[in-house]
């Protein structure tokens, strides 16, 4: 049922961030059908329904006029064998950044260097590449649809140590061209962009909140702890639980659109953040709040496989974020999912509208500048985390939304807090 008519119970939907447990994205280049047959087999035995699928950008073009035939059928291969399962797929289009590594053709690096966002040839071959990979999956019933790309923001933010310069304008103009051609080819999918949280909390990132918020199907939320929560409050805090809850919340607070869908479509437990024995419990306390969120279409946790310790050089974190371990093997985490994806099915949590919200000042909208006030070390989110802590489940509202009576009513926002 729709949370979005009003109904008291709407099914969640439930998936894993594919992480091949054989080689890890490097196994596109020689994809082994068996092997992912496999991996899709152990993850579902979790109960999940969907899994969200990364081919490699440079794999797929790597000459700017030139797309691998065999690389976009191994696309649609991937999405057939995950079929056999009973799984679901969306497909992520330019990989993009994944893990902490960069996956750029090199026709837009080096001595070749182009703005992946703004230089026309370019954005015209990703256009070609990304109505491609929809062409190839449009005619199979298990695809969602698109997302545009793994936290596309991630280039051009000035933490890069090869920033892409573009302005919001050019960013906004930048997804909303792509997200068309995708929807050109795919009109029935759900079509989206993804970010890390600068998207939200840093004012110089030219992905706006309002980008976040209006462009595409449904918003996504990444929730990471280790990028400022894990820094900010000590190892058993709330805040650490919490985090995802305040993102969506944050997620709903930016759309003007009262039933725009929220996708978690990314958390995960990462070490040392998250001990590896708490791993399971983080999971549970940090899923459980957003359960009775009416616009939260599902939760996709990262990710499905460890990082074999086979791979050299990556962050420490990434080799013990999987649900199972590198063997396919379940790991702790990966039965606590299991466990409250049986009993949510079996007794779904009803959808509840929050009646007290939090508001904030959203600044200059058009280019975000202002949004680091809800930042997890500044005003909004303390209030936000004192109510919580109170067992007042809290939402969060724009300022120039405080006085639109429609707005509260469809939100169900009775009470507004100062933040």
């Amino acid at each position: 049922m729709s949370a979005a008519s009003g109904d008291p119970v709407r099914s969640l939907r439930w998936g894993v961030n594919y992480t091949p447990s054989d080689g890890w994205f490097h196994s596109w280049q020689d994809l082994d059908l068996d092997a992912v047959r496999a991996d899709f087999e152990s993850i579902a035995s979790l109960g999940v329904d969907h899994v969200r699928v990364f081919p490699l950008w440079p794999l797929l073009q790597p000459n700017r006029t030139h797309i691998r035939t065999r690389g976009i059928a191994d696309v649609g291969r991937v999405v057939d064998a995950a079929a056999e399962f009973g799984l679901d797929v969306n497909v992520d289009g330019l990989q993009g950044h994944l893990s902490s590594f960069d996956f750029l053709p090199a026709w837009v690096t080096s001595w070749h260097r182009r703005n992946i966002y703004t230089d026309p040839d370019v954005i015209q071959a990703q256009a070609a590449l990304l109505r491609a990979i929809a062409t190839e999956i449009s005619a199979r019933p298990n695809v969602l649809g698109m997302t545009l790309g793994n936290e596309t923001n991630q280039f051009a933010v000035t933490r890069h140590p090869e920033q892409q310069l573009t302005t919001p304008n050019q960013m906004g103009a930048w997804i909303r061209g792509q997200l068309d051609e995708i929807g050109g080819v795919l009109p029935d999918g759900m079509h989206q962009h993804s970010f890390d949280d600068n998207v939200w909390f840093v004012d110089s990132c030219p992905v706006t909140p309002r980008h976040a918020a209006t462009l595409g199907d449904a918003t996504t939320v990444h929730s990471w702890v280790f990028t400022a929560v894990a820094q900010l409050f000590p190892s058993g805090h709330p805040a650490r639980t919490l985090f995802a809850d305040y993102l969506v919340q944050l997620a709903q607070a930016w759309a003007d659109d009262p039933g725009r869908p929220v996708w978690l479509q990314e958390i995960g437990a990462p070490y040392p953040a998250i001990p590896a024995e708490g791993a399971a419990d983080f999971l549970e306390d940090s899923l459980r709040p957003v359960l009775d969120v009416p616009n939260v279409w599902g939760v996709t946790w990262w990710c499905s496989h460890d990082v074999s310790r086979k791979l050299a050089d990556f962050p420490e974190l990434e080799y013990t974020l999987g649900l199972l371990d590198s063997e396919r093997k379940v790991k702790p985490a990966g039965r606590r999912l299991a466990e409250l994806i049986a009993e949510q099915k079996a007794t779904p949590v009803p959808v509840q509208q929050r009646a007290t919200a939090v508001s904030f000042d959203s600044g200059d909208e058009s280019t975000g500048l202002g949004r680091s006030l809800t930042d997890p070390a500044g005003p909004v989110f303390g209030a936000w985390l004192r109510l919580a802590t109170d067992g007042i489940k809290p939402a969060l509202i724009r300022t120039n939304k405080v006085h639109d009576a429609d707005y509260l009513a469809a939100r169900g926002i009775t009470t507004v807090v100062a933040g």
